[in-house]
């Protein structure tokens, strides 16, 4: 696997970012309360060390937020596995809408458990990483990207007026990326 500099990075892990350490960060997340089978096995088969800075992987399963550029942070596994907990406890959508890709690494733990992942991100850079993340590491592929923008300001119109709904505007252009499992 590439990093987004174009260096090798090995997806499999080492030391700090083997999957021993994974599954001793799945071992945590149960003794913090997590339960659910699908949750837990979907985090412990994504390596969060690649869609970290290659500087920060040591610390890519410790329970905490780290930076991943562009003033944005990868959520730290518990709330992740806490987020795809909640989804999933009354019954298993087949259709997921992430909004705020960042590095792709919540994404590529959805798409482990979810048949179709949407994921829409603001930043360009990050969109960026998170396909090269994604499309090295896991089994996801990103199939296109796309410049999204709303339908309308959510305003409700009078029933009097005649004119169409005003257009809402996003202080930058949000780019979609459509996720699946690849076969």
């Amino acid at each position: 696997m590439k990093n987004a500099a174009g260096q090798e990075r090995n997806a499999a892990g080492i030391g700090m970012t083997s999957q021993r350490t994974r599954a001793r960060m799945v071992e945590r997340l149960r003794e913090q309360g997590i339960r659910d089978a699908r949750v837990l096995g979907a985090l412990g088969a994504v390596p969060r060390h690649l869609f970290v800075e290659e500087a920060l992987a040591s610390r890519a399963y410790e329970d905490t937020a780290l930076p991943i550029g562009f003033g944005q942070t990868i959520s730290q596994p518990y709330v992740v596995a806490r987020m795809i907990e909640a989804l999933i406890e009354q019954k298993i959508a087949k259709k997921i809408l992430e909004v705020g890709t960042g590095c792709g690494y919540q994404a590529a733990v959805l798409a482990s458990i979810f048949r179709e992942v949407y994921s829409i991100e603001r930043i360009k850079g990050l969109l960026e990483r998170a396909r090269i993340s994604s499309a090295c590491g896991s089994r996801i592929c990103v199939s296109r990207t796309a410049t999204a923008t709303p339908v309308s300001t959510g305003r409700r119109r009078s029933s009097r007026s005649s004119s169409p709904p005003r257009r809402a505007r996003f202080p930058m252009p949000c780019y979609a990326s459509s996720l699946r499992v690849a076969e």
